[in-house]
């Protein structure tokens, strides 16, 4: 019988229900799986946009991001250029690679969003902890946070 090292993550599972959910910026995600449950390989969640959502066109340092659209209209920005994609389509967008999604349907959409290593679990909660404060949110400080994290927004 094999005998797992202290660095190898144990299963993780996440039953329906059990994820966490974090709101910033007009979207919603699910986390499914972090750092803590894959030993830092990576983090996955359930992101929900309202129309019209979606982050600043930006980059990762760090993590490698992909995306599986299950429900709605999305348009992605990397390498340069627009394409929309529909229901069923799957994106991976390199870490230093700028990019952006955007919902142009009129209903929300629903993606499988994955990143590795782990990590934008974190960036994603402690935006959402700024996001409830009371008041206007400060992009200043997202973007603050974002740098801590190793997410870089760029102008348009």
């Amino acid at each position: 019988m094999a005998m797992s090292s202290p660095s190898t993550p144990s299963a993780g599972i996440t039953l329906p229900g059990q994820g966490r959910v974090f709101r910033a910026l007009g979207d919603e995600i699910t986390i499914l799986l972090d750092g803590e449950q894959t030993g830092g390989t990576l983090m996955m969640g359930v992101l929900v946009s309202p129309p019209g959502g979606g982050p600043p066109p930006h980059y990762h340092l760090s993590e490698d991001e992909w995306f599986i659209v299950q429900e709605g209209r999305v348009s992605f920005f990397a390498s340069g250029q627009w394409q929309e994609a529909p229901a069923g389509t799957t994106v991976f967008i390199p870490r230093t690679v700028v990019h952006t999604f955007q919902n142009v349907g009129d209903k929300p959409c629903r993606m499988l969003i994955a990143a590795s290593p782990s990590g934008f679990e974190k960036f994603f909660a402690r935006a959402a902890e700024e996001c409830a404060k009371p008041g206007p949110v400060s992009f200043e400080r997202i973007i603050q946070i974002a740098g801590e994290h190793g997410i870089h927004f760029v102008k348009p």
